[in-house]
Formats: structure tokens, C-alpha cells, sequence
């Protein structure tokens, strides 16, 4: 039997989930490994050979050691390409530049303004941490931007990158259902015709939903 992939990090973690959802698409055997970021462990030189910026999630796969959710889920994609959701990651170059271009919009466009929403409305309060109303405002006008964008690409195809459920689909995961489930923006999401049909379908995954159940028991 393989030995199990190594993800250090939290399944609260935004980027640490994304790598879980992945492997759980793929079909590949993981094993979590707790990083106590309160005790500071993600500062200790042990971890920080694996992951220089000492931040989650790091991954080991044998040998191997990679950081940055999404290049961990790209190698996951490619190096056990026949197990799983074979087309998680597209099957041709044609396939793969399309995914990867809304990969590259949910990095720099959704992420963003998606991410600082999640922060200031999920888990600021946790943190005791005071919430900017300012930076809200300013970020969901960002993201409204972004959605509106979205929702003309959804009314052309089923999904971001064509008409089947991809990793570009798969990485807006993480943002998005702390936004709809977890703070009062899910509106974003839902108002929209055709973003809300495609968030109701890709969350509804039961990889996703093991994520979710591991968010809860963390």
C-alpha cells in the first residue's frame, strides 16, 4: 500500500482545505499532521525546512516537500493523474491553460477581496481581533466586481473552465463557503443567477463535504 501524502496545517485553513479537497477528489491517501500556529510551531526550524515562510499548509510526499496550495494541488493533479477525478486538471494542454487562467483569476481577482472578507467577518471576532468596517465595504465592492464577471462566464458554460467540475472550480471552494455559511455576504453568492447555481453544485461535492466535516472536528 502507498505510503500516505503529509499535509501540516489545519483544515481551518483556507489553503490548507484546498489541498485536502484535492486529495480527496484524486483519490489519494493523506495523512494531516497538527501545526499548532498559537505555540508558534510554525516557526520552529524543523518545520521551517519544509515550508520557508512558515505558514500552512506544507506538503510531503515521500521524499518530496512542496509549499503553496495550489502548486501542491497541481502536482497532486498531475503525478497521480490516473486515480481519482481524472479530469481535475484537464487531460491537454488546451484543457489545462483554460483551468489555469481561472486558477490565476481566483489567486489575484477573487482571492483578494474574498479573503480579506473572510478574515474581517470569520475569523476577526474569533481572534477578539476589531473588524474594519472600512476594509468590508472596499473588499465586497472588489468582489461584487469579480462576481458579476463570474456570472457572465456561468451563463456560457457550466463551469469556470468548460463544462466539466475542474480544480479552477474546486480552488473557490475554501473563500467561498466561509463567506456563504459563515458570515452575512453569502448574498454575493446566491443573488446571482448563475454563480449561485454553480456554487450550490460545487460545494455540493462529497470531497468538499468531507472537508467541511473535518473544518468541524478540527
Amino acid at each position: 500500500m502507498a505510503t500516505p501524502v503529509k499535509v501540516y496545517g489545519p483544515p481551518l485553513s483556507t489553503a490548507v482545505s484546498r489541498v485536502l479537497a484535492t486529495l480527496l477528489e484524486k483519490d489519494v491517501p493523506f495523512q494531516i499532521i497538527p501545526v499548532d500556529m498559537s505555540k508558534g510551531e510554525h516557526k520552529k526550524p524543523d518545520y521551517l525546512k519544509i515550508q520557508p515562510f512558515g505558514q500552512v499548509p506544507a506538503f510531503q510526499d515521500e521524499s518530496i516537500s512542496l509549499f503553496e496550495s495550489r502548486s501542491i494541488c497541481r502536482y497532486v493533479c498531475e503525478k497521480y493523474a490516473d486515480k481519482g477525478n481524472k479530469g481535475l486538471y484537464g487531460t491537454n494542454p488546451l484543457e489545462k491553460a483554460s483551468i489555469d487562467q481561472w486558477v490565476e483569476a481566483e489567486g489575484q481577482s477573487f482571492g483578494p477581496p474574498s479573503g480579506a472578507l473572510v478574515f474581517q467577518l470569520a475569523f476577526a471576532p474569533r481572534m477578539n481581533i476589531p473588524q474594519d468596517q472600512g476594509a468590508i465595504k472596499q473588499n465586497e465592492e472588489k468582489l461584487q466586481k469579480v462576481l458579476d464577471i463570474y456570472e457572465r462566464r456561468l451563463g456560457e458554460s457550466r463551469f469556470l473552465a468548460g463544462d466539466e467540475f475542474t480544480f479552477a472550480d474546486l480552488s473557490h471552494l475554501p473563500n467561498g463557503d466561509y463567506l456563504v455559511n459563515a458570515t452575512d455576504k453569502g448574498h454575493l453568492f446566491t443573488s446571482r443567477e448563475n454563480v449561485g447555481r454553480w456554487w450550490n453544485e460545487i460545494s455540493d461535492r462529497e470531497s468538499w463535504k468531507k472537508v467541511v466535516e473535518m473544518r468541524k472536528s478540527s
